[in-house]
């Protein structure tokens, strides 16, 4: 067993698509995995949470877990950035998710170790973080990690009854409902794998989706009937219980099923794209001069950054926040006034004439008529600062107000 620090490129990492958070087929391909982390069926990846959650940048100190299968890199754990990652830099097809992704190197420190290293690790930080689900620790434990099947796995893997009804996938059903004490008491068991009864199929069925039931409508709790199960059961299972407990176990054979097609509800509409944002809001129309000379050159600026950022490095964006001081500079020597001066007399005036969603971001990002100035300050000395796109573009909206009302032709 071994591992070491390595930089490994975005593009060249592979998402593990056996991940235990939510597996899917193991020929996937990334594609595949992003397309399934994005439309988030079980709430599992929730990506904009973590993009926000991230902050600014990239925690270089969080290194993902790769582990080489012939000269490919997979991804054991840090899936999900990573998947933001190679979002980011375009080495994936995605709609508009209208995700805010912090500033990503496009080469990664990986802790790159043996399969055995790595899958421990994985284990140790969501074995019981609670980001798993009881269900996915013990897949994880069995699948990779060669332990024997525990009886809630067993249950679902002969019936499908978790899976169909997530609400019994937690800790106090599998270890004080599906254990083998309480099994028994209900006339259930196992031969090896398989799932025995006391019952017949339709009255096993009967009395597993009686139990669903009543702990979905929290009739069985934590709190409450926890050790009494077979008492809180409709009565007519009560009975079947009781009238088949001298019968033997037999193997058994019932599945339940997802809900019908009709029973689903409708697809929602799909997403529509959104445009490109626009620097400063919109077009401006500047009298001729210095000022709208050098706003035509920031604009055509903007538009090579947005039409090439995947191939230019992370620091480009530090140009454009530049360019927006040393416009404002240029327009503040033109009515003879101080930066600060000009930026303060007009911006409350600026702000009223912004739409709703303007201020949003505005507000978002921070930008206020109090550290507008710093904020250009900070971008032309502070370079990771400057890389934050996403305010670049909240301060350029008020900016083009500004400039509006202090060099805007009349059309």
């Amino acid at each position: 067993m071994s591992q070491e620090v390595k930089y490994i490129d975005l593009g060249d990492l592979v998402l593990w698509s056996e991940n235990p958070r939510d597996p899917i087929n193991p020929k996937a391909t990334d594609q595949d995995v992003i397309d399934h982390a994005l439309l988030d069926k079980n709430s599992k990846w929730t990506l904009s949470k973590l993009a926000k959650d991230m902050g600014d940048y990239y925690d270089l100190s969080e290194l993902p877990t790769v582990v080489y299968h012939e000269n490919k890199p997979i991804v054991y754990d840090g899936n999900r950035r990573i998947i933001l990652g190679k979002i980011k830099y375009g080495y994936a097809k995605v709609e508009d998710e209208g995700l805010v992704i912090p500033e990503f190197p496009n080469k990664l420190p990986c802790n790159v170790c043996s399969e055995d290293i790595a899958l421990l690790n994985v284990l140790r930080k969501h074995g019981d973080s609670g980001s798993w689900s009881p269900l996915d620790r013990d897949i994880f434990l069995h699948k990779f990690l060669k332990r024997d099947k525990s009886l809630f796995l067993k249950l679902e893997e002969n019936t499908g009854l978790i899976s169909n009804n997530p609400h019994l996938n937690q800790g106090f059903v599998k270890k004080e409902i599906f254990n083998a004490e309480r099994l028994n008491e209900l006339g259930f068991g196992f031969e090896e794998d398989t799932l025995t009864s006391k019952h017949d199929s339709e009255q096993s069925k009967s009395i597993l989706i009686d139990i669903s039931l009543q702990i979905a409508r929290k009739n069985i709790t934590t709190r409450r009937n926890r050790g009494n199960v077979v008492a809180v059961l409709e009565k007519s299972n009560r009975d079947l219980i009781e009238a088949n407990k001298g019968k033997s176990l037999t193997p058994l054979t019932v599945r339940f099923k997802e809900k019908s097609e009709t029973e689903k509800p409708p697809k929602q509409t799909r997403r529509t794209k959104k445009k490109q944002a626009d620097l400063f809001g919109g077009k401006l129309y500047l009298k001729p001069g210095d000022v709208s000379n050098l706003y035509r050159d920031i604009t055509d600026l903007y538009k090579f950054y947005a039409s090439n950022k995947n191939e230019l490095s992370q620091s480009f964006p530090s140009l454009i926040r530049m360019s927006l001081r040393l416009l404002c500079e240029c327009a503040s020597k033109d009515v003879k006034k101080t930066l600060e001066n000009y930026l303060k007399s007009n911006f409350k005036g600026a702000k009223k004439d912004l739409e709703t969603d303007d201020k949003t971001t505005l507000s978002n990002q921070n930008v206020t008529e109090g550290n507008i100035l710093q904020l250009l300050h900070t971008g032309a000395h502070n370079y990771q600062t400057a890389n934050n796109m996403e305010q670049t573009m909240a301060m350029s909206i008020i900016i083009g107000r500004i400039l509006n009302l202090s060099h805007g032709k009349e059309i």
